[in-house]
């Protein structure tokens, strides 16, 4: 683990095994890249990271692992976008993809394996959701993989609402000469549903257990209804698949969701998101979970090259 200077900021490394992490944990608990050195000598990234991040407006930065809570995707309120109502009628905005990947954290543990990064809510964060507690993200670094785990303890006297997730910016295609057709996606969904332009599930694209990543139905596509854990793709007909697993049971809760997305034909990146929920879960009251008084709820997902 070492501090490294980079375009103004101060990131953290850490090296275990074969892989390399790079984040920002002060800054939305951004894990920014993570690479492999493969056995030639070669480096793979897993993660991506642009260049040319504005650190100002990290919010926006395609790349690395983007928080998302407590809300994941964009909220609405009877068909208004950036805004949810609570069990107490108000109307408050919300941001997409809620307020924590814009937001401070205050590093509460710093080793050689990781970190722990408490979510520090600005006025704005506190407008958008109003409750008193306390927000962790927990990272831990494999030689070939890395968890990290969300928890929400709620410190006040009324259930408090989430549905988070993850935004994971995998580089794709990682190998030299081949172009997104050459890989395949495998998630055990046996629903798939879009959301319309007032935030309303619809139904969504009907693919195939194994689909190809250069389908553009997969673009925006909300897979749920899950059988399994694991999201695995990668390259045809070669080894090291990444494998996304969502949460720790064999089979995730109901409302647990997959999202596939990435900008464009020629983005380097796909994004397979594993998230608690499908968009605007507070107004759909799909993959909503509520945190009792007094006590913690957690989110965990992994990734690992296989």
């Amino acid at each position: 683990m070492e501090k490294v200077p980079y375009q103004g900021q101060t990131l953290t490394r850490w090296r275990v095994g074969n892989s390399t992490f790079l984040a920002l944990p002060e800054k939305g608990a951004r894990l920014m890249n993570w690479n492999v050195t493969l056995g030639d000598g070669t480096v793979r990234d897993v993660l991506y990271w642009p260049e040319n991040a504005d650190f100002t407006d990290i919010a926006h930065a395609r790349g690395g692992n983007p928080i998302l809570f407590p809300f994941s995707g964009r909220s609405y309120d009877r068909g208004d976008i950036h805004f949810w109502r609570a069990a107490d009628g108000v109307r408050r905005p919300i941001p997409m993809h809620g307020i924590a990947r814009q937001g401070d954290f205050k590093v509460t543990k710093l080793d050689a394996r990781g970190f722990i990064a408490e979510f520090l809510p600005g006025e704005a964060a506190r407008a958008s959701y109003p409750y008193n507690y306390e927000f962790t993200v927990t990272y831990r670094f494999e030689p070939v993989g890395l968890s990290c785990e969300f928890a929400l303890t709620n410190f006040g006297r009324e259930p408090i609402p989430w549905s988070a997730g993850h935004h994971f910016y995998f580089t794709l295609p990682w190998t030299e000469g081949t172009t997104r057709k050459d890989y395949l996606i495998r998630i055990p969904a046996t629903q798939r549903f879009r959301h319309d332009p007032t935030g309303k599930l619809v139904p969504g694209p009907v693919l195939q257990p194994e689909e190809n990543l250069a389908n553009p139905a997969l673009i925006d596509a909300l897979h749920t209804g899950l059988k399994g854990s694991e999201a695995v793709f990668g390259e045809k007909g070669r080894p090291g698949d990444v494998v996304v697993q969502l949460g720790t049971e064999k089979v995730p809760p109901p409302g647990a969701t997959f999202v596939t997305w990435t900008m464009a034909e020629t983005s380097p990146y796909f994004c397979v998101e594993p998230w608690m929920g499908p968009p605007n879960a507070p107004e759909n009251n799909v993959g909503l979970h509520f945190v009792a008084p007094g006590a913690t709820q957690r989110f965990a997902v992994s990734v690992r090259i296989h």
